[in-house]
């Protein structure tokens, strides 16, 4: 068997959530323009709410929100010092505020490129400075699906009790990747597991799993070595996937199974590459 750990972060509505920062943000701006009720601070420690207010000598004039009326006292009794500074303070949060709303806005718009970016067809694709590639489905078979492409199983087929191997036929892939923790994306054609895995060189070929064959139950059991990563959902069937920890050279693999622990019923779906020596 094995074991990775898989994090999931949560699916975003970008066309909901977009529509309400955007109000979000409109409502700051028109705060920052129009000014909302602040404080006027007393001495004596209480305040009044206002819209605003004016120094006319001894006097504050000031417009009060509760009674939706202008109104004046002295001088003497208000906080000027206090409330200038929290007027400052406040306003300093409200600016604060917009600019990372549209930091974000900025986010999801980037987001929303990256997505239109990858084909609506099933499969695995890397993002390379920008340019979206496909990664190409290695040979394999599925015994009960014939409609996809033949793997070779170093055992016979079919399947009998003890151990087979899944195989991809050549020592290298050929879809070379130049960084250590590369972003993918999986277009499913159906809700599916799926992660990176690492494949095992063996003369000729590589091992994406082993399978083995338990007496009596003919159960299989599908072992394989499962990265630890990041998976981010992004639009229906559309999914985000990186390794939590950089990757070390050599031979990996895209993956789609089902593990269903029936020797007749083996469903995987797989697309290689390779971490160059190079790799950042």
């Amino acid at each position: 068997m094995y074991s990775c750990t898989i994090a999931r972060i949560a699916p975003i509505n970008l066309q909901y959530d977009e529509v309400v920062r955007a109000i979000l943000l409109l409502f700051l701006a028109a705060s920052l323009l129009l000014g909302g009720p602040f404080k006027l601070f007393l001495k004596d420690g209480g305040y009044h709410l206002v819209r605003e207010y004016h120094v006319e000598g001894d006097r504050v004039r000031f417009y009060s929100t509760e009674r939706s009326q202008w109104e004046e006292m002295p001088t003497a009794l208000v906080d000027l010092d206090k409330t200038e500074r929290e007027q400052k303070t406040r306003q300093a949060q409200q600016q604060q505020d917009a600019r990372e709303q549209d930091e974000e806005n900025q986010a999801l718009r980037e987001q929303r490129r990256e997505i239109a970016s990858i084909p609506m067809d099933p499969g695995g694709y890397y993002n390379a400075d920008g340019q979206v590639k496909a990664l190409k489905l290695a040979d394999y078979q599925v015994i009960t699906n014939k409609k996809r492409k033949a793997l070779q199983v170093l055992s016979p087929i079919p399947l009998v009790p003890g151990k087979a191997s899944v195989v991809i036929k050549g020592s290298h892939s050929t879809f070379i990747v130049n960084e250590l923790r590369p972003n993918f994306y999986m277009r499913l054609a159906k809700e599916e597991r799926f992660g990176i895995i690492r494949l095992t060189p063996k003369k000729d070929v590589r091992v994406v799993e082993d399978i083995s064959i338990i007496p009596v139950s003919k159960q299989a059991i599908e072992e394989r070595k499962q990265m630890d990563t990041f998976e981010q959902q992004l639009a229906d069937g559309l999914y985000k996937v990186w390794p939590e920890k950089p990757l070390e050279p050599g031979e990996y693999a895209l993956v789609e199974y089902a593990d269903t622990e029936d020797q007749q019923d083996i469903e995987l779906l797989v697309w290689d590459f390779a971490i160059s020596g190079s790799a950042k």
